[in-house]
């Protein structure tokens, strides 16, 4: 029989945000110009992130993370994983890049 092997990938990520989609399903959307869009994909324009392991940064929309907050999204930071966040509908999306250390570098 042969041995398990493990494989590893490489990424470009220099830090990952988990987003719970189902918070974000919630507020259908809640984030960008129209307030419609989710809170990862908003964030990820806003900061011109590439999807996938190519991009600079990882944001991940995740199963449900067990908090449920009323009109916010749960968000855990990959580099603090103790301090979970509780984003508002609406949250200025500069803001919440700085909060969680993700640096704009297209400004």
């Amino acid at each position: 029989m042969e041995a398990c092997r493990v494989k590893s990938v490489r990424s470009d990520w220099s830090s990952t945000l988990l987003v719970c989609k189902k918070c974000s399903k919630k507020l259908d959307g809640g984030f960008g110009p129209k307030g419609r869009t989710p809170l990862a994909k908003a964030l990820r324009q806003h900061l011109g992130l590439k999807k996938g392991r190519k991009g600079r940064a990882g944001i991940l929309e995740v199963k449900c993370l067990g908090i449920c907050p009323r009109g916010a999204v749960t968000v855990v930071d990959g580099a603090a994983p103790g301090e979970w966040m509780l984003v508002k509908a609406g949250a200025d999306l500069d803001t919440v890049a700085e909060a969680v250390g993700f640096v704009d570098d297209r400004r």
